[in-house]
C-alpha cells in the first residue's frame, strides 16, 4: 500500500509552485463562483507572503502519496507562541485518504520545532472540507486574531 510522506520543501519548489496554483484556483474560484482567470491567478500567487513560510518565521511543506505531490501546507510564527496554519490543500483526487489528518499533524510538528505552543487559523465557510478537517483534529472556535475580507471563521489548538 502507497503511503502519506511529508517534507520542508521551498515554497517555489516545482511541487510547491504547482499545489499552491491549484490550491488558489479552488479557493478563489469557489469564492468567485467561476474559474479564476490567469490573470487573477498571478496576481493572488505573488505578493501574498509565502516568503516568510521559511525558518525562522514559519516552514512551508509539501505531501506526497507515493510519489506524487497531493498535498500542501504551511505555518507561520505570528508571535513567540503563536503559529498560524495556512495553505492547507489536498487535491481533490487524494482527499478521504488519511492526508489531511497526516498533513495537520506533520504541520503541527513544525510549529512546535519553530517554538509554537499554539495553532490559529482562519478559513471561509465555503471551505467545508477544510472546516469539517480542522473540527476532527481537535481545533476549536475562537474568537478573531485578525480581519480580511476571506475570513469567516477562526480556529486555535493548543500543541
Amino acid at each position: 500500500m502507497t503511503s502519506w510522506s511529508f517534507t520542508a520543501e521551498a515554497f517555489d519548489s516545482p511541487a510547491a509552485s504547482s499545489l499552491r496554483h491549484d490550491y488558489y484556483a479552488e479557493v478563489a474560484g469557489r469564492y468567485w463562483q467561476r474559474p479564476a482567470t490567469p490573470a487573477e491567478m498571478a496576481e493572488g500567487l505573488s505578493g501574498d507572503g509565502v516568503e516568510l513560510l521559511v525558518p525562522p518565521t514559519g516552514q512551508f511543506m509539501v505531501g506526497r502519496l507515493g510519489r506524487v505531490a497531493a498535498a500542501c501546507g504551511g505555518v507561520q510564527m505570528l508571535d513567540a507562541e503563536r503559529a498560524e496554519l495556512t495553505r492547507v490543500y489536498l487535491r481533490p483526487a487524494y482527499r478521504g485518504r488519511q492526508g489531511g489528518r497526516l498533513l495537520l499533524a506533520a504541520l503541527e510538528e513544525e510549529a512546535r520545532a519553530l517554538g509554537a505552543r499554539r495553532m490559529v487559523l482562519n478559513t471561509r465557510l465555503d471551505l467545508v472540507e477544510a472546516r469539517r478537517l480542522y473540527l476532527r483534529q481537535s481545533y476549536r472556535e475562537i474568537p478573531a486574531y485578525c480581519t480580511g475580507p476571506y475570513m469567516d471563521v477562526w480556529y486555535g489548538k493548543e500543541l
